[in-house]
């Protein structure tokens, strides 16, 4: 089974720069988008044989997620019960036969950190959430968690400190949230890899000098590590400023 991730910082837009050949193209079973900036109906995502869900924010054009999964989940919820981390669609949870997926888009501390302290409310409050699904079946978390997580995460740690996506409290938030019995796959997978980034900013050439941070993940419960058969990511693949991520697991029926 593959499942994808990415970050397309505006479907709509992505869209016209080939996402529907991409998704053709790495034949995911499973497809988890973040910053949709729509809602769901503006516009026809032609995926046959994909069921679609949509968390849209209720301010238009501003954050949102989707899944599309060719299997048809058991339940589906949308946000995490929490009214005031539920307005901007940020999660998407489909349980699955073997396992809980959760698509999420982490909020930006955003420039001179002005959401930094709701991001540490969103961090302990999504935490608390996930604890509780992994109490029922294990869990797939994949998105954009906003975060660096350790300085091999960019290419340069030492200009960033304290900048948003890499100061010491949202690190050291995604060490707590690890804690819980949660796997890094890629990071696990490849320990010492470096240059391997899932976003890149517009400014000063930035990607084609592959000056960018891995933000972008899929974190799995300790005990689905058996299944993993991959763990990838496809800086070849544009059409957004994040590239998508992969995950392969084996002998799910």
């Amino acid at each position: 089974m593959k499942l994808i991730s990415w970050n397309v910082n505006g479907l709509r837009a992505c869209l016209g720069k080939g996402f529907l050949d991409v998704v053709k193209r790495l034949n995911p079973e499973i497809v988890c988008l973040q910053e949709t900036k729509m809602q769901k109906g503006q516009v026809d995502v032609d995926l046959s044989g994909y069921y679609q869900f949509w968390n849209s924010a209720v301010k238009k054009g501003y954050s949102g997620t989707a899944v599309f999964s060719r299997r048809k989940p058991l339940t589906e919820r949308y946000g995490i019960g929490i009214p005031k981390h539920d307005q901007e669609g940020r999660v998407i949870t489909l349980e699955m036969e073997n396992f809980i997926l959760v698509n999420v888009y982490t909020p930006n501390a955003r420039q001179e950190l002005v959401r930094l302290d709701y991001r540490m409310e969103w961090e302990d409050d999504f935490r608390a959430y996930l604890k509780k699904l992994n109490k029922i079946k294990p869990i797939i978390i994949c998105g954009d968690f906003n975060v660096a997580h350790q300085e091999i995460d960019l290419r340069h740690p030492e200009t960033n400190h304290n900048n948003p996506g890499f100061t010491n409290q949202e690190r050291s938030k995604m060490t707590e949230l690890l804690k819980i019995g949660l796997v890094d796959t890629f990071r696990t997978q490849y320990p010492d890899i470096e240059g391997a980034y899932t976003w890149w900013s517009f400014r000063s050439n930035a990607r084609a000098n592959n000056s960018g941070w891995r933000i972008d993940y899929f974190l799995i419960s300790q005990q689905l590590m058996s299944h993993v058969s991959g763990a990838a990511i496809y800086p070849e693949i544009f059409g957004s400023d994040h590239c998508p991520i992969g995950l392969e697991l084996v002998d799910f029926s």
